[in-house]
């Protein structure tokens, strides 16, 4: 049997796969078992951080793997404590992590330090936490219910209580009671549409959940790791949150998830835990990664990539106006508005087919997630692909 008959046969169908199986790839390159090429604008939605098969990821992961691979969280793991050094050096915040395997693990930490906080701090018990509409945050139980989209409630219930849900930022304050615990948001929403919050709507939010002791939650597992410019969305947003969660391109395809905060001494030994999460493998990735990234900051590279896709995105969407409606995002999450969600289905299908992958977001939200270490000519090959794929639509 192919891959195709295997999957079909073996595997849960909890994914609409599109018909193309990847057998390898060098940063925004890949080819499939045809042999085609094509030009990748998701690096596996927002993972692949520093490229496919990247060189120093890779010989870093080898001469791990040479000597432990895993041994368990109740022994010292110097990689994981070099990258909680990086990561909160990064971040400029001061902050302590703990690792788990995957954005929903890191969000999950977040509720139970909130929980936990909002347990001990206060003369009620404070459990509630406030999420936005169109907001995703995970697929457990608990990160669902979390996720602010009704449609990913159906069949799973009954679910963890306390979840309450704003239809925007400015209705946040009037949610608020003293049952509140927390304030959890996405600066920029991915899978709600590639929609970034407004900056001055966030910086009050801050300053009012700080008077009235309420922490404040942000979830960076796909805005984290330069995706948007600095190291979080946080700092280039201006803020300082209490809990910040990170997953997707900070291991450069290693699975890995990380919840940062401030509050240092609320989780206790036992409170939390995980099997897996930051043994050797993935945390010795996540330090080469954030080195890779941080050298790529410093020497001016990531803000010239960006403000080349950029321009090269304002010229498709210029040259586009039948298609597209509005351009958004912020730094390399970025997204066209589509007229309607049957035009989103058909760019992605000729897109496919003209060698250039993108994703969706939302109803009808062209997404762009390269790799943060595209070169222009991958770039430039991406984009003549893609405008070849938009020729002739209506």
């Amino acid at each position: 049997m192919n891959t195709q008959e295997l999957d079909k046969k073996y595997v849960l169908p909890t994914y609409g796969r599109g018909d193309v199986e990847f057998v390898s790839g060098k940063n925004a390159r890949l080819t499939d078992a045809d042999g085609k090429n094509y030009i990748d604008f998701t690096s596996g939605i927002g993972v692949v951080s520093v490229g496919h098969a990247n060189e120093r990821v890779n010989a870093a992961i080898c001469a791990q793997l040479s000597n432990i691979t895993h041994i368990s969280n109740l022994y010292n793991i110097a990689p994981q404590a070099k990258a909680a050094q990086k990561i909160v050096e990064a971040s400029g915040y001061d902050m302590q992590c703990f690792f788990g395997n995957s954005g929903a693990e890191a969000n999950e930490g977040a509720i139970k330090i909130a929980r936990k906080y909002g347990e001990i701090n206060g003369e009620v018990k404070r459990y509630k936490i406030i999420t936005l509409q169109h907001s995703f945050h995970g697929r457990t139980i608990t990160t669902v219910k979390a996720t602010g989209q009704e449609s990913m409630h159906n069949y799973f219930g009954p679910f963890p209580d306390g979840f309450v849900y704003a239809d925007n930022m400015s209705d946040i304050e009037s949610l608020l009671d003293d049952h509140t615990c927390a304030v959890m948001i996405e600066l920029v929403q991915g899978e709600g549409g590639v929609q970034p919050q407004d900056r001055d709507e966030v910086k009050a939010l801050e300053k009012v959940l700080k008077s009235r002791g309420v922490l404040l939650i942000v979830d960076e597992v796909q805005t984290g790791v330069y995706r948007t410019g600095e190291f979080t969305a946080s700092q280039v947003y201006g803020i300082s949150p209490d809990i910040i969660t990170l997953a997707k391109g900070l291991g450069g395809g290693v699975p890995i998830g990380v919840v940062m905060t401030s509050l240092k001494g609320v989780l206790s030994a036992g409170d939390h835990g995980s099997t897996f999460g930051g043994n050797y493998l993935s945390s010795t990735a996540a330090c080469e990664v954030v080195d890779i990234l941080s050298e790529y900051k410093v020497s001016g590279d990531l803000e010239r990539t960006t403000t080349y896709f950029a321009q090269k995105l304002e010229e498709l969407f210029s040259s586009h106006r039948n298609l597209f409606t509005q351009k958004v995002g912020i730094g390399l999450m970025c997204g066209l508005r589509c007229k309607n969600a049957d035009t989103l289905t058909n760019i992605m299908s000729n897109a496919k087919e003209n060698g250039v992958m993108v994703l969706k977001a939302g109803r009808n939200t062209l997404r762009f997630l390269p790799p943060l270490t595209i070169s222009k000519e991958e770039i430039d090959e991406g984009f003549a692909a893609l405008e070849k794929a938009l020729q002739g639509m209506k």
